[in-house]
């Protein structure tokens, strides 16, 4: 937490969490500070939301800024509004932890511009699966609500990646919705979001102590449950046999790969035609091994994406959402880029100012590799 953030700006409760933080954005944009607010709304047939920028406040109205489900993490819908670069419009972007995460991430990989935007986040009790919501949206929305409303952040009824998620409150957001008790606090996280509390007459004077404790004793919590769910996921993935049998019902829909924030590359190497060998390289392969199984290389396709991704995964949880085959992606990626993340001291989307590791280049890092650089170093100087 900054130290602007001692204390928080008290908002008044309307009928409940979602109106009020509504009734936040209608004031702000009535006062121009900004032009719109990217949050989202259900879909037509109730069975889903959508990322939807809004000006019109009777539209805002409707919408549902703490959603039950995450059809699609908040990150790409902001890439694709500000791949452009700099825009002209002041926007305010409502997200949960793991998407301003993912949104920081892409900022330094310069797929998001932030100039006119100001993230909003606020503690997360998770999200329902998909799957279980489609089937049935209206038990979908009164469970969450009761989620909401008990405070919750510990439910069967989540997520698994959420299960373990520890990093469920306070991120790299510029302004953060507390969710303490039946209180709603505005915690400033930034220069711009401590200017904003100001142009809104918000006076940060509510302690934050209560809520503090209350969330650090949630994370433990959450931190128990990732630390039993990683002793499982590491019997399915380490050792080629275990990641093999682990894998063996991929169908190769690399659905996976579309529905990470991460994976922005426009063209990816595994859906490119170098990587999609013809029907006379099949045969060779299937004669030199005996047989071979369709689809190809699977295993080389989610190793692939580790390597690639691993070191900016946020566990938002997509992955498996999208997987049709109900492998548990989500959980052995986010076990993976625990490893990844803490070998290079590391932690995914916490801060704009920390470069990403493949970017930058520390001497210090990796041991005995850094020791060889240094000594290659010197011994090029000696031949100077």
């Amino acid at each position: 937490m900054t130290e602007i953030s001692k204390k928080g700006a008290l908002l008044e409760v309307k009928n409940n969490i979602q109106t009020s933080i509504l009734q936040f954005f209608q004031d702000a944009i009535e006062k121009k500070l900004f032009d719109a607010v990217m949050l989202p709304m259900k879909v037509p047939s109730g069975d889903s939301f959508a990322w939807i920028m809004i000006k019109e406040q009777d539209i805002l109205k409707s919408a549902q800024p703490l959603a039950s489900i995450m059809p699609v993490n908040a990150a790409k819908a902001l890439k694709r509004y500000t791949r452009k670069g700099k825009g002209t419009y002041k926007i305010a972007a409502l997200m949960k932890p793991c998407e301003i995460r993912a949104t920081i991430e892409l900022t330094k990989l310069n797929q998001v511009h932030l100039d006119d935007v100001t993230l909003f986040s606020y503690d997360c009790v998770g999200a329902l699966p998909m799957q279980d919501y489609i089937a049935d949206p209206e038990a979908g929305d009164n469970k969450f609500k009761k989620l909401l409303s008990d405070k919750n952040w510990n439910s069967k009824d989540v997520k698994p990646v959420c299960k373990i998620c520890d990093k469920f409150s306070l991120s790299a957001s510029n302004l953060h919705f507390a969710l303490n008790d039946q209180e709603l606090i505005l915690i400033s996280n930034s220069e711009k979001g401590e200017k904003l509390l100001t142009d809104l007459d918000l006076k940060a004077e509510t302690d934050l102590t209560k809520w503090q404790n209350y969330i650090e004793k949630q994370k433990k919590i959450k931190l128990k449950n990732r630390e039993e769910t990683f002793e499982i996921i590491k019997d399915m993935v380490e050792g080629f046999e275990n990641l093999t049998e682990t894998f063996a019902n991929c169908i190769g829909c690399h659905n996976c790969n579309s529905s990470c924030p991460i994976c922005y590359c426009r063209q990816c190497y595994f859906d490119s035609s170098v990587a999609k060998p013809n029907s006379d390289i099949i045969m060779m392969r299937a004669e030199d091994r005996g047989a071979v199984s369709l689809p190809l290389d699977r295993i080389m396709f989610h190793t692939g994406r580790m390597a690639h991704m691993s070191l900016s995964c946020v566990s938002c949880g997509l992955c498996s959402d999208a997987c049709p085959v109900n492998i548990p992606v989500a959980k052995i990626f986010s076990y993976v880029a625990s490893q990844t993340q803490k070998t290079f001291e590391y932690s995914a989307g916490a801060s704009v100012g920390d470069a990403l590791p493949m970017k930058e280049y520390r001497l210090d890092e990796l041991g005995e590799l850094g020791e060889l650089v240094k000594n290659a170093e010197v011994q090029e100087g000696s031949h100077e």
